[in-house]
């Protein structure tokens, strides 16, 4: 069945994967970047990655290469949800050679600092702000801004945003996660209606309140319920919509 099939008539290619890895940090949504240590684009920030090897999978290499090039350790790494975001193929996107990247994205509380000096072609690896990425190199721009829709799309059917809130939480923290990933304000009373009426979501904590700074008086304390997906979603506002 193979005997006609030439694998010399095929140009040959590289195949990489590239992170694109997120936290909220201080009430900012941070994205872990590596600075490269050579060419191509050497001192420049990028997501981290690397080529697959012959004996690997995608998801393998990219496990692989995110501890290297982080520093992170192994438990951490392998603890992670990696979801596959897409593949990258445009012609150009790496000046050494034809390369397909296949990157994956992942939203992720409590994370480490990562190492103060990164491995492989990394000379260093730090959480920045995503405000605050300007041209990373090849086109990490695209994948980032593809990573961040894809997770912001993730708080809308998933529980994850309670993760990122203490173990007794107020409507007012909960809202702030929502507000940092999707990078931009909901009105207050819409979405306590909202996340109320969502059932498993969360759960009220009995004869508990927090202060929470303002004049009024204390807030409820809600616990992350039993849901593990939101039925209705939460869906984040379009333009034009009330928030």
């Amino acid at each position: 069945m193979t005997a006609a099939y030439d694998p010399h008539a095929f140009e040959p290619f590289a195949v990489t994967v590239d992170l694109a890895v997120f936290t909220v940090r201080a009430g900012q949504l941070h994205v872990l970047l590596i600075r490269r240590g050579q060419e191509p684009y050497a001192g420049a920030w990028a997501l981290p990655g690397g080529f697959v090897l012959p004996h690997e999978s995608a998801e393998s290499a990219a496990r692989r290469e995110l501890a290297e090039e982080s520093g992170l350790s192994d438990v951490v790494v392998a603890a992670l949800h990696l979801e596959q975001l897409r593949t990258y193929s445009e012609p150009d996107r790496d000046p050494r050679m034809r390369v397909v990247s296949v990157a994956f994205t992942a939203l992720v509380p409590d994370m480490p600092e990562p190492a103060a000096e990164g491995g492989g072609d990394a000379d260093r690896a730090r959480w920045v702000p995503v405000g605050e990425v300007a041209g990373p190199a090849f086109d990490h721009a695209v994948i980032l801004d593809d990573a961040r829709e894809r997770i912001g799309s993730k708080l809308e059917y998933s529980c994850l945003a309670t993760a990122f809130c203490p173990p007794e939480f107020t409507l007012g923290e909960l809202q702030a996660v929502y507000e940092t990933v999707w990078d931009t304000a909901l009105d207050r009373p819409n979405f306590r209606r909202k996340v109320l009426a969502t059932p498993g979501f969360v759960e009220a904590v009995a004869g508990a309140a927090r202060l929470t700074g303002g004049r009024g008086k204390p807030a409820a304390l809600y616990r992350s319920g039993p849901a593990t997906a939101l039925h209705p979603p939460l869906l984040r506002p379009s333009e034009g919509q009330p928030r």
